[in-house]
């Protein structure tokens, strides 16, 4: 079996979020189960030059874009494994960052075609092309509408995945005849409410429309998670699924994170007391082993639940034994308020504004409970790697976070959870988590339950696997 996965993101290349690490982790499990996945990404001016030196470049060709073609070279490069084919054009992709442009329509309108153009000329006809969020979104549509009855394009099935609803690809009608170049007779696929919508023509055309979760898969059916998609995605929820996404668990390992202050595994834990007192020391907080330590690695924006937090944390912070340290950056009425806890709170609450990489790493390590309210979470990897890292997560029921945490309660979970999206509720269910810091013995005993949880690549790679199979049956 070929798969040709689709990105306009992946690590070691180029990455802005979580896509990239999807991409940069997926296929190598795939491969590792014998499935002939490659991968194909722009070719950004960002990418490191020690990586470019690595490339090879294959060949140049003539991609169209509506009325006139464009140039595209074709390089290669190979990591952990894994084949990459970048693709070059200095007009769309010599440019800082990723995302973010006027015309990024038409840039990723290039990149889509490209893919499809690109394939008799690198020695690899895949039996699945597996494409990505808005930016791929065009692949499977061009395929349905122009090439699937090409010479030697014959009988490959299109896979479309959502990681995040919110982000769609929605254009002025405009672009049809001037970036898009669809027939008259195929213009209703790209069509939605008023505007073209690149996803919407990935959810018609594609064999199969998955998201990151099966609960995302469920929820986005429903006006209040769709952004306006629901009416499109219950009709064509016959080809809907869900697979939970993975983490790299080479990556993110307590015995072996060089960023992390001592070492410890699921059978030794003991170690994590010194990451706590370090991780205490480093914030500026006092340096107590008996206060439960709480965390949070985010992006300060409304949908990660801060509406929540800002709305009990105060209270939580006056009325218990807890300290709290955040690290993230975002919107600016969040970051003002973490600032006016600090400030109140300064034995009880630390902020770090910002992304630092290997302070997130510590915090992982350093925690007891780590904090996810979310209001929406398609997948989230967070609590994966806080579970990795024995920090306990406590969590809103939604997307990605209800099918990776389950409560504690039962004596079964691995976390603690709350289903209405309610700052009491959230404050309610910390106070569980905070009863059962109390309880040694029984900490313990989730911990190890915690740490010892598969979130690795490998279950999500079977679970893809086993779709690929009943999309090539169809």
């Amino acid at each position: 079996m070929k798969v040709l996965y689709v990105s306009s993101e992946a690590l070691p290349f180029m990455a802005s979020g979580g896509l990239a690490d999807v991409a940069g982790s997926l296929p190598q499990a795939l491969r590792k189960r014998l499935i002939g996945c490659r991968v194909v990404m722009p070719m950004y001016d960002g990418i490191r030059q020690e990586l470019k030196d690595t490339m090879t470049f294959l060949t140049s060709i003539s991609v169209p874009v509506a009325w006139r073609r464009q140039y595209c070279g074709i390089f290669e490069a190979k990591a952990n494994g894994v084949i990459y084919y970048l693709l070059d054009n200095q007009y769309y992709f010599k440019r800082d960052g990723i995302y973010g442009y006027y015309d990024d329509a038409e840039r990723f309108a290039f990149f889509a075609r490209a893919v499809l153009e690109m394939l008799p000329h690198i020695g690899f006809k895949p039996d699945i092309i597996h494409c990505n969020d808005w930016q791929s979104a065009l692949t499977p549509l061009y395929y349905s509408t122009m090439y699937a009855t090409r010479e030697g394009y014959e009988n490959i099935k299109t896979i479309f995945t959502i990681h995040n609803i919110q982000y769609q690809g929605t254009y002025g009608k405009e672009l049809i005849g001037e970036v898009l170049g669809l027939r008259p007779q195929d213009t209703g696929l790209i069509e939605y409410d008023g505007d073209v919508n690149f996803m919407k023509g990935a959810i018609e055309t594609a064999n199969r429309v998955t998201t990151v979760s099966p609960s995302y898969a469920n929820e986005i059916l429903d006006p209040w998670y769709s952004h306006g998609l629901d009416t499109i995605l219950r009709e064509r929820s016959f080809k809907l699924s869900g697979i939970l996404n993975g983490i790299d668990t080479v990556s993110y390992d307590p015995e072996t994170d060089p960023d992390i202050f001592e070492h410890y595994s699921a059978a030794d834990f003991s170690a994590k007391a010194e990451n706590k007192r370090a991780l205490q020391e480093l914030m500026g907080l006092p340096q107590r082993a008996d206060v439960p330590l709480m965390g949070m690695v985010t992006r300060l924006v409304g949908h990660k639940g801060l509406d929540l937090v800002k709305a009990v944390l105060d209270e939580l912070l006056s009325t218990e034994d807890i300290q709290m340290v955040v690290l993230g950056s975002g919107e600016w009425q969040y970051e003002e308020f973490f600032k006016a806890m600090a400030a109140k709170h300064p034995d009880k609450f630390a902020l770090k504004l910002g992304f630092v990489p290997s302070l997130s790493r510590k915090i992982y390590a350093g925690t007891d409970l780590f904090l996810m309210p979310s209001k929406s979470e398609p997948c989230g990897l967070s609590q994966m790697i806080a579970l990795r890292y024995g920090s306990i997560p406590i969590v809103r029921e939604t997307g990605g976070l209800r099918d990776s945490i389950q409560d504690s309660g039962d004596g079964q979970g691995n976390g603690f959870t709350f289903a209405s999206y309610n700052a009491h509720d959230m404050l309610y269910t910390i106070r569980r988590a905070l009863e059962g810091y109390r309880q040694p013995d029984g900490w313990k005993i989730l911990m190890k339950r915690a740490m010892e949880c598969d979130n690795s690549w490998g279950k999500s790679a079977n679970a893809y696997i086993k779709l690929y199979k009943d999309v090539l049956k169809d």
